[in-house]
């Protein structure tokens, strides 16, 4: 079997080396190169097309986002790129904005609590093969202020919204929903709309609700 080809974003020249010596040390995982800010990161990712991007959140030019735009331009281009993004920021707004467009390929993880190598690489692992990992103290953060019932909201779906939540999951669209389970659009759109009730997202925007559904989805299913 291939090797995970892996390219490592970091500014603090200590951590990335650091965290590049880590992958290296793994004989399942190939280091394709190294980049300091957003830049260098879309270069190398366009040159070499790894099947994993390691990325710090902040990095130059502004020190804000930049793992999260990089991760959606790597999404837009080179779609079979997996990103795995290292934040100190439990702030759920970047796992939101990261998992934007679909959870596939993409994970959100808290450099402090990343606590060994073995975590990291199945980390890669997982993105790598389509999956998804997302810390459980930032999903903790978006379901927190509901009460018990709405943060345990998954055991109120029935089968049918399940399989929805599994297909808004992959990143799917309504109408892309209904031809995967050959039902209405309108059929969808009404279990949508029960699946945010049950799970306590009835008030929130659109785009922001759905992405929270994933993510309270993507923590129950990793918790069983």
């Amino acid at each position: 079997m291939d090797p995970v080809r892996v390219a490592i974003a970091e500014d603090n020249v200590l951590l990335r080396e650091g965290i590049s010596r880590l992958v290296a040390s793994n004989k399942d995982f190939e280091v394709v190169g190294q980049a300091c800010d957003l830049p260098q990161l879309l270069a190398l990712v366009a040159e070499q097309q790894p099947d994993v991007v390691v990325t710090d959140i902040r990095m130059p030019p502004t020190g804000t986002d930049e793992g999260i735009q990089a991760a959606s331009w790597i999404r837009e281009h080179h779609p079979r790129t997996g990103v795995v993004v290292l934040s100190q920021y439990v702030a759920p707004g970047y796992a939101v904005a990261l998992l934007e467009h679909g959870s596939a390929g993409r994970a959100y993880l808290l450099k402090e609590r990343v606590g060994s190598v073995d975590e990291l690489a199945r980390a890669i692992r997982t993105v790598a093969d389509g999956g998804s990992v997302i810390d459980h103290t930032v999903v903790d953060e978006l379901v927190k202020a509901r009460s018990a019932e709405h943060s345990s909201g998954m055991s109120l779906l029935t089968a049918r919204e399940s399989q929805i939540l599994a297909e808004m999951a992959q990143g799917k669209s309504n109408s892309a929903i209904a031809g995967a389970l050959y039902v209405t659009e309108r059929a969808v759109e009404k279990h949508t709309n029960s699946i945010f009730a049950k799970l306590g997202l009835s008030e929130e925007k659109d785009v922001n609700r759905r992405v929270k559904a994933v993510l309270v989805y993507l923590s129950h299913m990793d918790a069983k």
